[in-house]
């Protein structure tokens, strides 16, 4: 089972603010289990902290902007998809502004303090989001549309398209997280000249130059016109006739813009609050639409809260049933559990088929045929069995008891046909014989019942 991460120690990052222009400083500190991503206005009384997750977005207008009450910050996306990529789980971020530095307008050096101070590896479990099923956000008006599909692992594919000669029709893709620092991270931020004057005019790119953008010149101006704007931007004058990148910096790739937008999408998913296992293919993304996607992302969570194991009934079991005989007791018709798929150090996933042959429902309910729930908690405790007697010398010669039973909720009616998937964690280790769990029933994707419960493992005499 993966683990959450953390940073092994703090590292911070120097420059001048995109839109501000103000100096700014960046810092990035350890944080505890389960405490996801949150950023700090430590220049601000009482230094407020904002959760970084998709709700708090007030702003996409050129880049992502968190907001809550007076608290904002801006370009937050290079240094989030740098710690989303790297595996980082939880991070506090501190910065002494509304906005994070722009730096090289990459993640680039992002990456390289973190792999210079190093990950560290926590206790709790690393807690990803499987995507079961599609989930598309569309935008008519623009074209824009990311859709998220299963997969193994999380993997992105972007296509773009621009009304430019030098970046027509692009596409980008990254197959493994572990290729994000030397394909994507170096991927700077663009914008083209026409843009850069409307962008001046609304309090925007105060700090822009040609060092921390890709600035695309491919429509002509007067040279005059384009004087000014150099002269705005603190920049050389031009040559108005000479089209092209006008960056100081060559391009690292002829499709690093369309990069930079798979860069993008990985900080803005970064606000799910969850690592996610599935292949996103975008068409024409923004921040706006990646938003709109990341809230729809956060609101499947919601729905799906506790997420059902995955059955494949074509693997072979990790128990069957004549391995569950050797370590529990029970016979028909108590025997409730018909094999194990998964099982690990503290947690363990069985299976049941539920058949109208069934003893119960000869009388639970002859005309409506419905699984009592104390037979479902009593089916999710021999899970909990199986899974503390597989550690014991000799299981035969001991069994386990109900001690208590707390938190049951049943969620909907179990019926004949249906395939009962259990999950049962320990809660903390046995001592002394007691042992407390947490277990959940599913049916496909649904809960239909959970309950926490404590059982005392005794030796037979």
């Amino acid at each position: 089972m993966l683990k959450q991460n953390t940073l092994k120690g703090s590292f911070a990052l120097c420059g001048k603010g995109l839109h501000t222009g103000l100096s700014l400083t960046v810092t990035f500190n350890p944080a505890a289990e389960n405490t996801g991503y949150k950023i700090q206005r430590i220049d601000l009384e009482g230094q407020p902290v904002i959760d970084a997750i998709a709700e708090n977005v007030i702003d996409t207008q050129r880049g992502t902007v968190l907001g809550k009450g007076d608290i904002r910050i801006s370009t937050v996306e290079h240094g989030l998809a740098a710690l989303y990529a790297s595996g980082i789980d939880n991070c506090l971020i501190q910065v002494n502004g509304p906005e994070f530095p722009i730096l090289d307008g990459s993640s680039a050096h992002y990456i390289d303090k973190i792999n210079e101070i190093g990950i560290e590896e926590q206790a709790a479990p690393k807690d990803f989001y499987i995507i079961r099923h599609k989930l598309e956000v569309k935008d008519e008006q623009t074209g824009s549309c990311i859709t998220i599909l299963p997969d193994e692992e999380f993997s992105l594919t972007v296509m773009c398209s621009f009304e430019s000669k030098f970046i027509n029709s692009q596409f980008a893709t990254l197959d493994k997280m572990d290729d994000f620092a030397k394909e994507i991270a170096p991927a700077r931020t663009f914008v083209f000249v026409r843009d850069i004057e409307p962008l001046l005019k609304a309090n925007l790119i105060k700090g822009g130059d040609m060092d921390n953008a890709i600035v695309i010149y491919e429509r002509q101006i007067t040279q005059e016109n384009l004087d000014q704007l150099a002269d705005l931007l603190k920049v050389p004058h031009l040559d108005a006739t000479q089209l092209g990148y006008i960056q100081h910096k060559p391009l690292v790739w002829e499709n690093e813009c369309t990069r930079h937008k798979l860069l993008d999408i990985i900080g803005d998913m970064a606000l799910i609050g969850k690592p996610i296992k599935g292949r996103i293919i975008a068409t024409r993304p923004g921040h706006t639409i990646n938003n709109k996607f990341a809230r729809l992302m956060r609101k499947d969570i919601r729905k799906h809260e506790i997420q059902a194991p995955f059955y494949d009934c074509n693997e072979q079991p990790v128990m069957d049933v004549n391995r569950i005989r050797e370590l529990l007791p029970h016979r028909y018709p108590m025997q409730l559990v018909d094999k194990v798929i998964e099982l690990g150090p503290t947690s363990i996933v069985g299976i049941k088929n539920v058949t109208s042959n069934e003893p119960f429902f000869l009388g639970h309910f002859p005309q409506e045929p419905v699984m009592p729930g104390v037979l479902q908690i009593e089916a999710m405790a021999q899970c909990g069995g199986l899974l503390v007697l597989n550690s014991v010398e000799e299981p035969e010669r001991w069994s386990t008891y109900f001690l208590r039973i707390d938190n049951v909720k049943f969620r909907q009616k179990v019926v004949p046909g249906d395939t009962l998937i259990f999950k049962v964690e320990l809660l903390a280790p046995v001592r002394h014989g007691v042992s407390s769990m947490k277990g959940y029933v599913f049916v496909g994707d649904m809960v239909v019942s959970e309950a926490t419960f404590t059982a005392q493992i005794v030796k037979n005499k």
